[in-house]
């Protein structure tokens, strides 16, 4: 059975909705690989058994991730060169495509982002992906190299491939990020823990745009009550209402939740690129004329002070 080389970068100490559903997809086109990097726990090599991987691959070199992404493109690219996969898989953050943009052109192939779905296997694997700012999906399959796919979060259910022997562990020669060719990271800056789910494997979505005038409570509130993660349109992050993280849209992160709500965002196409894919859209806006409510599921035409708050005591009164 061919290998499907799946890249999983830093998931700490368990294995993120992400990595579980980029595991999944490799285990249905063929055999699953990983390439890690980053500390390999007990409970997440447990987890690589239960879906199936055969084969970890680690890097030599410690120092990947004093670096930017080009010593992590290199890493990638010995591993493919060793493990000869039939596709590559890597998770659509902006890092995700910078990373396969690089391995394309360091091994010569062809590169897919913003995957919804895929089908086949090996070099026959086709891609459905959302294109024109989410307006279109289409069929797309590499036709030189090695397919590379970058895979939006929650386009598959995450499955165990049932219970598996221990993978095999393999170190790849990798050379240093210290060679002068890569940005140096000079400093972190820890970011303090909202205890909501990260924004690309939430569920449940809540963003606020220039209709909140940068008062975000009753968006949190909500999101707190859903188990949800907190979104905002790119007005809103400029303004500096909220951190640029937050921020979902064309210039911002691509997400695909169950359930995404909109409030005080018009839906603009560059908001519509990050959000179409959702499951369930539920717009509250007060302009009955607003874009956003072309592409809802379920439309509330109000002032999000008002519709947000009582939401939210509904879904908190319901659970007690």
């Amino acid at each position: 059975m061919a290998t499907v080389l799946v890249f999983i970068d830093n998931p700490g100490d368990e294995l993120q909705k992400g990595n579980l559903e980029l595991l999944t997809l490799a285990a249905a086109a063929g055999e699953p690989a990983v390439a890690f990097n980053g500390t390999l726990s007990d409970g997440v090599k447990e987890t690589f058994a239960e879906y199936g991987v055969t084969t970890i691959y680690r890097p030599s070199a410690a120092d990947l991730d004093e670096y930017l992404v080009g010593p992590k493109a290199g890493y990638l690219a010995a591993v493919v060169g060793q493990a000869a996969p039939s596709a590559v898989l890597i998770d659509n953050t902006f890092e995700g495509k910078e990373i396969a943009a690089r391995l394309g052109i360091k091994i010569g192939s062809g590169v897919v982002t913003d995957v919804i779905a895929l089908a086949g296997n090996g070099a026959e694997l086709t891609a459905t992906k959302s294109v024109l700012a989410g307006a279109y999906t289409v069929e797309a399959k590499v036709s030189t190299g090695i397919p590379i796919m970058t895979v939006k979060p929650n386009s598959v259910p995450a499955a165990a491939a049932g219970p598996a022997s221990a993978p095999e562990e393999t170190t790849v020669e990798v050379a240093s990020g210290a060679d002068g060719t890569a940005a140096k990271i000079t400093g972190r800056e820890e970011k303090p823990a909202s205890g909501r789910p990260a924004l690309t494997d939430a569920r449940v979505i809540v963003s606020g745009g220039r209709g909140t005038g940068g008062d975000f409570t009753p968006i949190e509130k909500l999101a707190d009550a859903l188990g949800g993660a907190v979104g905002a349109s790119r007005a809103a992050t400029d303004a500096g209402w909220i951190e640029h993280s937050a921020q979902v849209g064309q210039t911002g992160k691509t997400v695909s939740p169950q359930l995404y709500i909109s409030a005080g965002i018009s839906g603009a196409i560059q908001q519509k690129a990050g959000m179409q894919t959702s499951k369930v859209i539920i717009a509250v806006n007060k302009d009955e004329d607003s874009p956003v409510f072309e592409i809802a599921d379920f439309g509330i035409v109000g002032d999000l002070f008002e519709v947000l708050p009582q939401a939210t005591e509904e879904i908190l009164k319901r659970r007690s």
